[in-house]
């Protein structure tokens, strides 16, 4: 028994130093991968690590992946509003036979005014059935099928803004709207130059088709164009990054200090109110109970009195208030009678010009010249008489 519990002591201590010695040799050599995995990443250039080389293009997914196909069949379907449908009913076989090549089934009901659409035996990309969901979302939202059939692809991807609940009031989200479309739809397309999408503004959604940096983008400035920020502020900066992103040396470098900040002008101060209202200070304790009825009769004595004592009160009180009333509509029938106060006639009084100046030389002429002329006496020097030449004319007849 002796022998038996040494050996079985023996080979415990063994196999403990079989384990720890794996253990280490596991530690070490995480550490040895690691140091070379240090010294491969500081060998190589940061820009072969964050940039993509020019030129790739992810390979496309093919049946011989997939040879088996999928195991159960998945489906989306989504609603279209009625003024849609006559434009899907057109450009309904296209979109079989645009869904057909990756053996995606289409169906269109027109009562219900929904699109399904739903994977079948021979599909073997499971992505397919993604990709038909968003391209019968941007049909259901008003985008031509030229451009929804470019969400099949690989490279394109698409992102619905809902805008319709970022506004209160509906004049003000009609006037932002209007503000990212631009005059003639000038903005939108600008925007879509400098991203690469296609954009469309239906009603209450904005719907975006392209790159995922360019969707990011177009993301970025519909938000804040609800938020009163205008775009061509966002367009400015996108036109900077593009001719910055052209420069392979400022790829890595920061570029804050190029792009510009716009910053908020202070706006006018919000009017006062006229009646200002001050609140009152804040006590824990609740207002005083209101005294009812029986208290007051109580404070004033009434409460003890009989019932004919406070009937007889009441009609001394009614009587008093009637005789008020009284006088008071006998004054207003009096003043009907009291004639208007006249007002005061204003006597014109013709006062002479003190303060004009008298011309004594000019008095001073007159008065000569009236001595030397003679009543009835002709003048001094008479104006000889011209006859006109008509006048001889005649004579000479005669």
């Amino acid at each position: 028994m002796a022998s038996s519990t040494n050996e079985g002591s023996v080979s415990e201590t063994q196999s403990g130093k079989k384990s720890k010695n794996n253990i280490n040799q596991g530690i070490t050599t995480i550490d040895i991968c690691q140091k070379q995995m240090s010294l491969f990443l500081n060998n190589m250039d940061n820009s072969q690590l964050f940039t993509v080389p020019d030129g790739w293009k992810e390979p496309a997914f093919t049946k011989e992946d997939n040879p088996k196909g999928l195991l159960e069949e998945s489906s989306f379907a989504t609603l279209f509003p009625k003024y849609r449908e006559a434009y899907l009913k057109e450009c309904w076989p296209l979109v079989q036979k645009a869904l057909g090549d990756s053996h995606i089934k289409a169906t269109l009901d027109l009562i219900e005014g929904s699109i399904t659409v739903c994977t079948t035996k021979k599909t073997f990309d499971p992505y397919a059935v993604v990709r038909a969901r968003d391209f019968i979302k941007l049909l259901a939202r008003s985008v031509p099928f030229e451009q929804a059939v470019r969400i099949l692809e690989d490279d394109m991807a698409c992102d619905i803004t809902k805008i319709g609940t970022l506004v209160r009031t509906r004049e003000r989200f009609v006037k932002r709207r209007q503000r990212l479309i631009g005059p003639k739809g000038s903005t939108l397309k600008a925007l879509e130059l400098l991203t690469n999408c296609y954009i469309m503004v239906q009603g209450n959604t904005v719907s975006a088709l392209g790159p995922f940096n360019g969707l990011k983008e177009v993301r970025k400035v519909v938000l804040d164009t609800m938020k009163n920020i205008h775009p061509i502020y966002n367009i400015k900066t996108l036109m900077i990054k593009r001719e910055l992103s052209k420069d392979p040396e400022l790829r890595l470098q920061s570029w804050e200090k190029f792009l510009p900040n716009f910053r908020h002008k202070n706006l006018t101060k919000r009017k006062e109110p006229k009646k200002k209202t001050t609140k009152k200070e804040y006590t824990p304790f609740p207002p005083q109970q209101p005294e009812s009825q029986i208290d007051k009769e109580l404070a004033t004595g009434e409460f003890f009195l009989r019932e004919s004592v406070k009937k007889r009160k009441k009609m001394e009180e009614i009587k008093v208030k009637q005789a008020e009333a009284l006088t008071k509509r006998q004054e207003e029938r009096n003043r009907a009678f009291i004639p208007p106060k006249e007002k005061p006639v204003m006597k014109k009084t013709n006062k002479a010009p003190s303060e004009a100046k008298i011309d004594i030389e000019a008095i001073k002429a007159k008065v000569r010249k009236a001595k030397t002329k003679k009543l009835g006496a002709p003048s001094v020097n008479p104006v000889p008489q011209t006859t006109p030449a008509y006048d001889k004319k005649k004579k000479n007849k005669g």
